[in-house]
């Protein structure tokens, strides 16, 4: 009696211990094998310092619809935050642990200077003035410069018809100085909706920035105003990053590449400024 006592003792212990396997031990090794290896980076570099922090700090707009709006959650929405987001997730950061910062035209440098953010994306026009103080990864967006008007308004076809015309723009931007070269009249403001009052009023004749900023407003206030003319402009969009930070730069280029590979970068598009505006192959990173 004892032996068989103990027996099915040994056989009811053996039994626990395998569904103790199947219910716990089990169930973490199978989530251990599919997550994905959190990723590493050499010592010293700003990915390594991101990384092991846990966040990053986005500088982006908050007041261009397809590209950078503040959605009713409070956090940005639109295709430059979707690019943030493919560059903290190879970086194995969530989306959660990004912090938002508006960056108006006017202060992206000096927020990259001073170490307000760790990177800009923000329908931020690469150039070689801005490259004398900041660097940039990409582009990855190829805009053009063109004019919004009222939606009854047939005097003005294309850029000639600006000059010595009152033209809203924005405060440290490329449309602002191309309107200069131009021989437009610029009245200048922080953000681009504040553009659209005066257009209204008829205190301007027209709005002129990027193609994309200007279709987001159009779609945005249905039946008021028309993108006008074809782009007369080349605004190739960049990620602001520290001058110098070549590694950084480099990797967040070969981010770019690799979502242009898989998909995520279409996939970004087609569900936000795609909703307006075709889809079209991203320009080749310059790797300057």
């Amino acid at each position: 009696m004892k032996r068989k006592s103990i027996a099915l003792l040994a056989a009811a212990a053996a039994t626990a211990l395998a569904l103790a396997g199947c219910s716990s031990g089990g169930g973490d090794t199978a989530s251990s094998e599919s997550a994905e290896p959190a990723p590493t980076f050499e010592a010293g570099t700003t990915m390594a310092a991101l990384a092991e922090a846990g966040t990053i700090t986005v500088g982006t707009k908050f007041d261009q619809p397809l590209f950078g709006l503040k959605g009713p959650s409070g956090d940005p929405e639109g295709f430059d935050v979707e690019i943030a987001k493919i560059i903290a997730s190879e970086l194995g950061i969530a989306e959660d642990k990004i912090e938002w910062v508006e960056s108006v035209s006017a202060n992206r440098e000096p927020f990259i200077e001073n170490g307000q953010v760790d990177i800009v994306v923000a329908t931020y026009t690469i150039n070689d003035k801005r490259k004398e103080v900041v660097s940039f990864a990409g582009p990855y967006y190829m805009a053009g410069q063109s004019i919004l008007v009222l939606a009854d308004n047939d005097d003005i076809k294309n850029e000639d018809d600006l000059v010595g015309q009152p033209v809203c723009s924005v405060t440290g931007s490329t449309p602002a100085a191309n309107l200069k070269e131009l021989g437009a009249e610029v009245i200048e403001t922080d953000t681009y909706t504040n553009c659209l009052e005066p257009l209204r009023s008829g205190q301007v004749v027209a709005v002129s920035t990027d193609n994309v900023i200007l279709a987001g407003l159009a779609a945005q206030n249905e039946g008021e105003f028309k993108v006008v003319g074809e782009p007369f402009t080349e605004e190739p969009y960049g990620i602001g990053l520290k001058l110098d930070d070549t590694d950084f730069r480099m990797w967040i280029n070969d981010v770019l590449e690799k979502a242009y590979e898989d998909g995520r970068y279409e996939e970004a598009w087609n569900s936000t400024a795609g909703t307006v505006l075709p889809y079209v192959d991203p320009p080749a990173v310059d790797r300057y």
